[in-house]
């Protein structure tokens, strides 16, 4: 599967970049919403993984405006330590898988496998 990952800690991006692609998967990294809104923008990614609270603005509000941004949208994966508990039903909600951080590589992979099935 083809992966974006945005995120401004760049030891978060250096890690799921370095599972996920040695779980076969063809990973890019953004590290600002300005970033990853040109990868989606672009088009052909099967799942965004994406962190709330960045500097330059709110991965919510990028969220919000995913269907503005492209045709074919990927499935989200909200990866923070910022998700309350109606946060997270409220992702679920609207279709979006969350993961907690810190999390463990098992639900990492989890969360990979519910956006695949």
């Amino acid at each position: 599967m083809k992966i974006l990952v945005v995120d401004d800690e760049q030891l978060v991006l250096w890690f799921l970049e370095r599972a996920l692609s040695k779980w076969g998967h063809e990973v890019t990294t953004a590290s600002n919403i300005n970033d990853a809104r040109k990868h989606i923008g672009d088009g052909g990614y099967d799942i965004l993984f994406t962190d709330l609270r960045m500097p330059e603005g709110n991965g919510a509000d990028m969220l919000d405006g995913l269907s503005d941004m492209a045709k074919n949208l990927p499935r989200v994966v909200v990866c923070s330590a910022f998700i309350t508990a109606d946060m997270a039903k409220d992702f679920k909600d609207r279709g979006f898988v969350t993961l907690k951080k810190p999390f463990k590589l098992s639900e990492l992979q989890e969360a990979v496998d519910q956006c695949s099935g």
